[in-house]
């Protein structure tokens, strides 16, 4: 007789026989959101439902709403996505690339891209999903797994395993499909119902649901033209490193290349500063610089590196500090829990900001407060006067920097207004790429434990209040900016990884922070590590690891 095992699944305790896998329960016991269930979270680890019990365990089924679901909706729609092309257009390449809105581009080789071909694939992606079919995963030898991909034509994806030092591998079969699962997937095609595709640029987007459930009716691609210019300069850059994905650098790693080409990322972040330093100067109107950009992009040593190009130009920049006019903090507005909103723009006294840097840009001295945070108000004995002379420009970085609201008075033919992000290129194969919003998250994990006195646990914890200040505040006006500068940096993970697999290993498995984590490290397991002084002390990397020729004080 099988062994019984107890187990809680979304609250309800019972007996369960021992290697029974979470689909098969859902049947007794069915997901109680308003979307399919995805997958699970087992003992605070995503799992997919195809998971079998091997002992007592707690269980909580996740769909779309929540994160760890739409990664599993979005790495399963994919799937169906190659498997569409195995079957349709076998001699078609598709590569994963940026992320657009709430979907992915993907390039094509092998084929000419036009509206047929994207109707074709989208077409038998819909058949797949109708008939409900398996995803399969199989757990099997890395020698095996390594054939399967050779065969498959999967080259990336084969010289990544081919790295690793794991004894086994999983496996992903659809139809004619062979992949390799970098997490969990859904146990079927029938529950990612929604999707769409269309052309845009060179290639095409897979467009998702979002967490909502809602598919957007229109294609909104055309409304992230800057930033996906500076995706594809970004992308010619890793062609010319020969570094596109997580292999290629692990390769360089190995062969002894990799100073020179991080040498040569640096040199290309410089080349870029300076053509934007160019582009101010040569607008002569322009006496304002805005930084903006989401948390650890990089915005405080940009800044900083610009202010050198504009001083090799013959300005003299001038920082003024946002932060100096927040609103008392008895007066400053509220979350609806109580706590204070300091991302709102309803915090800071725009009046005052507006009247103040109008006042120096027409030539006059101004009284420039000075904000003491721990009082929570203006101190008037620190306050200094400022007077923007001829060759002087102002230059001001923070979140609000794109929106006009923050400068209402200034005509824009005064701004130059720059967003910094890192707009990641590089992918972990042809398959799988590296989400942006990873990328600043492993900054903070490591700058907030080593510089602001706060541990990866409670990092991981805020960084969704973090992202949705930023879906407010910053991403809505992203392409109102004069120019794009990416800010990631091909080798940077690998840079990271030493830091942030300390820092992650702190989070105790029962803490909620853990299923991050527990992702993370397994995203880190794909690097070989680099040694933090192959980074020279201006990169934008020492902002979040120290040791920066700037001064973050």
């Amino acid at each position: 007789m099988p062994e019984k095992v107890t187990v809680a699944i979304n609250g309800s305790k019972f007996g369960a026989r021992k290697w029974e896998r979470i689909s098969t329960l859902l049947k007794e016991f069915p997901h109680t959101g308003k979307f399919p269930a995805l997958g699970a979270v087992v003992n605070n680890r995503l799992v997919d439902l195809n998971y079998k019990i091997s002992g007592n365990l707690d269980i909580q089924t996740v769909d779309i709403s929540h994160r760890g679901g739409m990664d599993i909706y979005r790495r399963s729609a994919s799937i169906i996505l190659y498997a569409a092309a195995a079957q349709i257009a076998p001699q078609v390449k598709l590569t994963v690339g940026q992320s657009i809105g709430d979907g992915y581009f993907f390039e094509v080789r092998g084929a000419k891209i036009n509206k047929a071909l994207i109707e074709s694939l989208e077409s038998s992606m819909k058949k797949m999903v109708k008939a409900n079919l398996p995803i399969e995963v199989e757990h099997t030898l890395v020698e095996d797994a390594l054939k399967l991909l050779e065969k498959s034509g999967q080259e990336s994806t084969r010289e990544l395993l081919e790295q690793s030092r794991k004894a086994d591998a999983s496996i992903v079969r659809l139809k004619k499909y062979v992949g390799y699962a970098h997490g969990p997937v859904a146990y079927r095609t029938g529950v990612i119902d929604k999707f769409k595709l269309y052309l845009f640029k060179h290639g095409f987007v897979l467009d998702f649901p979002n967490s909502e459930g809602e598919l957007s009716k229109i294609s909104k691609a055309h409304l992230y033209s800057k930033l996906f210019a500076t995706y594809v300069e970004t992308k010619e850059w890793g062609k010319l490193l020969n570094v596109q994905n997580v292999a290629q650098l692990n390769a360089s790693c190995m062969s002894g290349d990799i100073s020179e080409l991080i040498e040569v990322a640096e040199a290309l972040h410089e080349k870029k500063i300076a053509a934007i330093a160019d582009e101010i100067v040569k607008n002569k109107e322009k006496r304002f610089v805005l930084v903006a950009g989401p948390s650890c992009a990089g915005k405080t040593t940009f800044a900083k590196r610009l202010a050198i190009q504009l001083k090799l130009n013959g300005l003299q920049p001038v920082a003024l500090s946002v932060d100096n006019y927040y609103r008392n903090r008895d007066d400053s507005p509220k979350h609806s829990n109580g706590a204070y909103n300091f991302e709102t723009l309803e915090a800071l006294k725009i009046n005052d900001l507006s009247r103040d840097i109008k006042g120096l840009i027409e030539g006059k001295t101004v009284s420039i407060p000075s904000y003491d945070f721990k009082m929570g108000r203006p101190d008037p004995r620190r306050a200094k006067e400022m007077k923007l002379e001829k060759n002087h420009i102002l230059i001001t970085e923070g979140i609000h920097g794109l929106n006009d609201a923050l400068t209402p008075t200034i005509v824009p033919s005064r701004k130059f207004k720059i967003y910094v992000s890192p707009l990641t290129q590089l992918c972990i194969d042809d398959h799988n790429r590296i989400f942006t919003t990873d990328t600043r998250l492993i900054r903070r994990i490591v700058r907030d434990r080593l510089f602001r006195n706060t541990n990866a646990e409670n990092t991981i914890a805020g960084w969704e209040s973090v992202r949705a200040g930023e879906n407010s505040y910053i991403f809505p006006y992203q392409e109102s900016a004069d120019v794009v500068f990416n800010s990631a940096l091909f080798y940077e993970y690998a840079i990271m990884k030493t830091y942030a697999e300390r820092f992650l290993m702190e989070i105790p498995r029962n803490s909620p922070s853990f299923i991050e984590a527990n992702r993370l490290n397994r995203f880190f397991g794909l690097f070989i590590p680099i040694l933090s002084r192959e980074v020279p002390a201006d990169s934008i990397l020492r902002e979040f690891i120290g040791e920066s020729v700037f001064s973050y004080k």
